[in-house]
């Protein structure tokens, strides 16, 4: 599964916030009070080490984590600088909220972010074969060559 590169000089951040401003559920950054509502939402709909690098993103200041909220509950998010510095995820939506934009306005949340304070580049690591059309039609993402397993050679094998 190889790391992304993604351009955030070349993203139109304007355009896309006009676009997406009519929708029935909420992008918001969450308070420190949530924090173990988010992390527990992640750990209960993904996995463990997912949950670990949420928990990290609300290490950061500001915290670099956005959720996605419908009637008051969560079902989507995503995280920068959670796995390393520089890096977008993960990012997860509930099975029953796909397909409706939820994924695209929390992956824009970030790199919006990240290009605000101050970051000019944007890795997506270790992307599944399955969503690198995701991150290309999104934002032009390139494929870095011979970047398998990158950094997440470092993790940590239990079994």
């Amino acid at each position: 599964m190889p790391d992304l590169l993604i351009k955030l000089y070349e993203l139109q951040f304007e355009q896309y916030r006009k676009e997406h401003f009519d929708c029935e559920f909420k992008i918001v950054r969450p308070l420190s009070c949530d924090k173990s509502k988010v992390i527990e939402f992640v750990r209960r709909e993904f996995n463990e080490s997912w949950a670990n690098e949420c928990e990290r993103s609300f290490s950061n200041v500001p915290v670099s984590c956005f959720i996605g909220v419908k009637d008051q509950k969560i079902i989507g998010f995503a995280c920068y600088d959670a796995t390393a510095k520089g890096f977008f995820g993960p990012i997860g939506i509930k099975p029953e909220a796909r397909k409706k934009g939820i994924a695209t306005q929390l992956l824009f949340s970030c790199l919006s972010d990240m290009w605000d304070n101050e970051y000019g580049y944007a890795i997506v690591g270790w992307v599944d074969e399955n969503h690198i059309d995701f991150y290309q039609k999104n934002t032009f993402a390139t494929v870095i060559p011979e970047s398998s397993p990158g950094i997440y050679k470092r993790m940590i094998d239990m079994k």
